[in-house]
């Protein structure tokens, strides 16, 4: 009986050892994901002065849009969770596709090349973060269903696991002006 007793407790404890091992790996790649999209909206972020300054060299476009283009990149940078995040970077992605409507009313520009090569990495930017949203929300997704998951929220909850944020967007520059050329 007394075997019996010790069997069953240390298949308990194996148990909650895998399934607490095996959230702590989705946890992880969670958080390897994030950081594959903040590298991503980085890199995007660093494009925005380039874009300004390029687009306001030849069309001298007024200066509350490309402030207001600013100060959503600043704010941007400074917020951590998903959700209020994807918010700025849905408005900052609108009024870069914005810009980039309005730069083409400038033949001049659009033959810059330095125009021409920051709209195609503006393009790739958009493209990878897009990438790298649709693999977070999927490890945020497999997440939440462990964490949500019988037996598996019997050890997440009182671990202290919880679910993840997706990270939404509404638009990226690409779709909007597919959207605008058709």
């Amino acid at each position: 009986m007394q075997w019996a007793l010790l069997f069953v407790a240390g298949v308990l404890l194996l148990w909650a050892a895998v399934i607490y091992n095996r959230l702590v790996h989705e946890h992880n790649q969670v958080l390897a994901a994030w950081s594959d999209i903040d590298v991503q909206l980085k890199r995007r972020h660093d494009l925005i002065p380039k874009l300004v300054d390029a687009v306001n060299a030849y069309t001298g476009y007024e200066r509350a849009t490309l402030e207001e283009l600013m100060r959503l990149r600043r704010e941007s940078q400074s917020l951590a969770a998903p959700a209020a995040r994807a918010a700025v970077e849905d408005r900052l992605g609108s009024r870069m596709h914005h810009l980039l409507a309005v730069a083409e009313d400038y033949p001049e520009l659009q033959s810059s090349e330095q125009y021409l090569s920051l709209q195609h990495e503006i393009s790739e930017a958009e493209q990878t973060i897009q990438y790298a949203r649709r693999y977070y929300n999927g490890a945020v997704r497999n997440l939440n269903v462990r964490i949500d998951s019988f037996p598996d929220l019997l050890i997440a909850r009182p671990l202290g696991f919880r679910p993840a944020e997706f990270f939404a967007l509404e638009g990226s520059i690409d779709q909007a002006k597919s959207a605008a050329i058709r």
